[in-house]
């Protein structure tokens, strides 16, 4: 069993590590934004709750966005196996928040992943990503430094690749300042804590994973 956090900007890579982390280890990725679709699909009170403030394009406040990850917390897969929390914390309050959870409950977390990348890096690989339309597959290329083998078509299932509606510019530029201003500060907190790495993302997605594989060894 491990209990794990990861923390990085927007492209940063972290659904890609989160990919194999979650393989390796048998343990169940948890992200934010997947516990608002489900509750919401499912109907949950909570779901509906999430559902009014996203459809007047507000933000979700934290106390139910916090309520939401305590209900997944509790389910049997990670009282068996740990998580991978990926998308939260993102605020100083929301970690005070979880960290008084878990502590409620005899728990803690073992590890905080930080894949630390470059603004302008980041920048460079959101111009120039390209996603499978294959809601089964969603491989992520790099026209840049993962081209797919045809131009257009996903190597592994042969569906359309597409360019997300928020990789661009003035999106990128946004997001990367509200994560310097609200998710940051985060890693001053769990380096106090003593349970902080800081893994530099790589040119190679290889190379990045064997740095992280090295801190959670």
């Amino acid at each position: 069993m491990i209990r794990l956090i990861i923390l990085g900007a927007p492209g940063s890579g972290k659904g890609s590590q989160c990919k194999w982390i979650t393989k390796d280890y048998d343990v169940p990725h948890i992200s934010t934004g997947d516990i608002l679709r489900k509750n919401i699909a499912d109907g949950t009170p909570l779901g509906l709750e999430a559902k009014e403030y996203m459809d007047k394009g507000a933000l979700v406040p934290d106390e139910l966005v916090i309520n939401l990850l305590k209900n997944r917390l509790q389910e049997a897969d990670c009282k068996e196996k740990g998580f991978l929390l990926d998308g939260f914390p993102r605020t100083l309050d929301q970690a005070k928040a979880l960290d008084s959870y878990l502590t409620e409950n005899g728990l803690s977390i073992d590890k905080v992943i930080n894949l630390h990348v470059p603004d302008e890096e980041i920048m460079g690989r959101a111009l120039n990503r390209r996603t499978c339309s294959n809601p089964e597959c969603k491989e992520i290329y790099n026209m840049r430094d993962n081209p797919p083998k045809e131009e257009g078509i996903c190597d592994k299932c042969g569906s359309k690749l597409f360019v997300r509606d928020d990789d661009n510019e003035i999106t990128v530029t946004k997001r990367l300042a509200t994560y310097h201003a609200q998710t940051e500060p985060l890693i001053a907190y769990y380096t106090e804590k003593g349970i902080l790495a800081t893994v530099v993302g790589q040119e190679r997605l290889e190379d990045t994973i064997a740095l992280v594989k090295e801190q959670l060894a």
